[in-house]
């Protein structure tokens, strides 16, 4: 069945237009609702958005109905991708939507749902619900847009998760930052700090439409420029949902996520961290990724497992092979490094 809503990373469009507008995202909410009271008298959803303007309409439309259908949405407000995959999880909510259309312009968004376990819907359920949205929309229900307050905690308690999962102190290191005016704007200069290093920081000052706009994983030069004049360590381009990464060397060298997947994959494989398949070292890349990477890795007698584009195909290839590593780079000109185990776990 071809679908109508949902892509390969949840339902994309313009906000306010279909699939965006406010009938179908109340819809959408309805949905997930009736889907989640199979399984529980009163689910409870947490919901989160990047920093677009559209952000918190969206949200508050999806929230009225999630209450329709007697479920309670609770806003996490601005916060990544990743967070709100590891807090719906941790939290133990019945699911977890985000609200983002990730590296793309201010004028579009997105819906991306995450089942309980923090990882993204199985293609069969994202069909059952996709059939139930359309039929409720096609009821042109009155959408109803809930008043959300926004729960900082949730956000504090993914930063010091983040914090607890680095076993290094960074004192005398400097950090070069490019936030994108997204998400992470102020949650990735906080974990540096926190970890002690010194962070110089752009693109942390979100307006509700310069999410992304010449800045961030997808334009590079304004890092590059900042890791030579700041003399850093090392610069990390996020998108605007932060759940892509690239790397800029001191000397202004990009590293995109074919380096990235290579750098980390060794480090693990060394400390006997990486498993796989048989019992060999093993990743988990794209068809998109260089040949040259996987003959990198399969010098230092690791496999690279490939899997079609999009991180639930990878995270399935993961699950499937046993591997903990793993990443995406869909482009040469958008390389990008997705560690699904930060990003679910």
């Amino acid at each position: 069945m071809a679908r109508k809503l949902f892509g390969t990373d949840g339902i994309r469009g313009v906000a306010g237009e279909f699939p965006l507008d406010p009938v179908t995202v109340y819809c959408v909410g309805a949905a997930l609702g009736r889907f989640l009271a199979a399984a529980s008298a009163e689910p409870e959803v947490i919901v989160g958005v990047d920093t677009r303007e559209s952000g918190p309409a969206l949200a508050g439309y999806l929230a009225g109905g999630l209450a329709a259908a007697g479920a309670r949405g609770r806003f996490a407000g601005v916060i990544t991708t990743p967070g709100v995959a590891y807090l719906t999880r941790t939290n133990h909510f019945l699911a977890g939507v985000m609200i983002s259309a990730s590296h793309n312009p201010f004028q579009d968004n997105g819906i991306k749902v995450f089942d309980h376990s923090g990882y993204k819907l199985p293609d069969p359920v994202e069909e059952r619900l996709e059939e139930q949205i359309l039929t409720l929309s096609a009821e042109r229900p009155e959408p109803v847009c809930a008043q959300l307050a926004e729960d900082p905690s949730l956000d504090k308690a993914y930063l010091d998760y983040l914090v607890s999962t680095f076993p290094y102190r960074l004192e005398g290191w400097r950090i070069a930052l490019d936030c994108a005016h997204g998400a992470a704007s102020l949650l990735a200069p906080a974990l540096f700090e926190r970890l002690g290093a010194a962070v110089e920081a752009i693109g942390c000052e979100p307006d509700g439409r310069n999410i992304n706009q010449e800045c961030g994983a997808l334009h590079l030069e304004p890092l590059r420029q900042l890791v030579r004049a700041s003399r850093a360590n090392a610069g990390v381009a996020l998108d605007g949902d932060a759940d892509r990464c690239i790397l800029v060397s001191p000397s202004g060298q990009i590293v995109d996520g074919d380096g990235i997947l290579l750098v980390t994959a060794r480090y693990l494989a060394r400390r006997g961290r990486l498993p796989g398949p048989g019992g060999k070292p093993a990743v988990v890349a794209t068809v998109m990724s260089n040949l040259g990477l996987e003959k990198a890795l399969e010098r230092e007698g690791i496999a690279m497992l490939r899997a079609p584009v999009g991180d639930r195909y990878v995270l399935e290839e993961m699950l499937g092979k046993g591997s903990p590593w793993a990443g995406s780079s869909p482009g040469m000109s958008s390389s990008t490094s997705t560690p699904l185990r930060a990003t679910v776990c």
